[in-house]
């Protein structure tokens, strides 16, 4: 009766979702109750998946989860703590220690996201709970969501040379269908309709061009759309990059493994 914790930012719906629809070991799923679930709510309805939405206190301990496979804890968090990084670690410190005790093993869909996650692994490892964050094959951290769907570092920066100098705004699905709210957050405009203003503070800082990066997922039905939208209201030109999803799902496998090893043989 293994229990994983997914706790990630808003930016990740799309991704945990792809593990929640493809994974057939998953037979539980608890969603924690706050704001910013209500995302990842409507598109395991609209998918058909089961679930329970319970708030952290009515969470049940790990040693109620179903005996025959995995129960999975899933807990969203607004997309603007990145604006302030202290207050970003200080909200997942917080969390990943109010749901160690409900969890075998915690997974957080984060980036170094100005530094502040890095040793998180390293302060929590006296924990009864493994506590992973996304990482590449060589154990580094990944920079952010989005180098997390590139694949990399490497690769994203391969992609930032390929621009040649040209300023590149990224956006993911999840970005795109959200990029007023991200440009009120990365203080670019207080009014988020203020397109005059945010125009001002793309060109000045060298944006000419707005890279959609498919990773074909397909949860957010607008998100063409929303390029396109974007593209028009700041006139930049699109391109389109390939996503990926091995590094999100390598990660996943990784704990999952890590877990369920750990449960065998203590059951033994």
């Amino acid at each position: 009766m293994p229990v994983i914790t997914i706790i990630g930012c808003r930016m990740f719906e799309d991704e945990i979702m792809h593990l929640l629809e493809n994974d057939p070991q998953i037979k539980k799923v608890f969603v924690v109750e706050n704001e910013d679930c209500k995302g990842i709510v409507r598109k395991m309805t609209e998918a058909g998946l089961e679930y329970i939405v319970l708030p952290p206190e009515k969470i049940p301990d790990k040693s109620a989860g179903d005996e025959k496979g995995l129960t999975l804890i899933v807990y969203m968090l607004e997309l603007a703590l990145h604006a302030i990084p202290e207050n970003l670690k200080k909200t997942v410190y917080s969390k990943v220690e109010l749901m160690a005790p409900s969890s075998d093993g915690i997974l957080l869909f984060y980036g170094l996201c100005g530094n502040v996650l890095g040793k998180i692994e390293e302060d929590f490892k006296a924990l009864d709970c493994k506590i992973r964050i996304l990482k590449e094959e060589n154990g580094e951290i990944v920079d952010d969501c989005i180098g997390a769907v590139l694949g990399g570092r490497g690769r994203y920066l391969e992609v930032l040379k390929s621009c040649r100098g040209v300023g590149t705004f990224f956006l993911t699905p999840m970005w795109a269908v959200n990029w007023r709210e991200m440009v009120r957050t990365a203080g670019l405009s207080q009014n988020p309709d203020d397109i005059t203003m945010s125009k001002f503070v793309f060109d000045y800082a060298g944006y000419k061009r707005v890279a959609r990066v498919n990773t074909g997922l397909d949860y957010e039905k607008d998100f063409d759309a929303c390029v396109k939208e974007f593209s028009a209201l700041f006139e930049f030109e699109i391109t389109d990059l390939e996503g990926t999803l091995q590094l999100v799902e390598s990660c996943y496998a990784k704990t999952k493994a890590s877990v369920l090893g750990d449960c065998t043989q203590t059951q033994v």
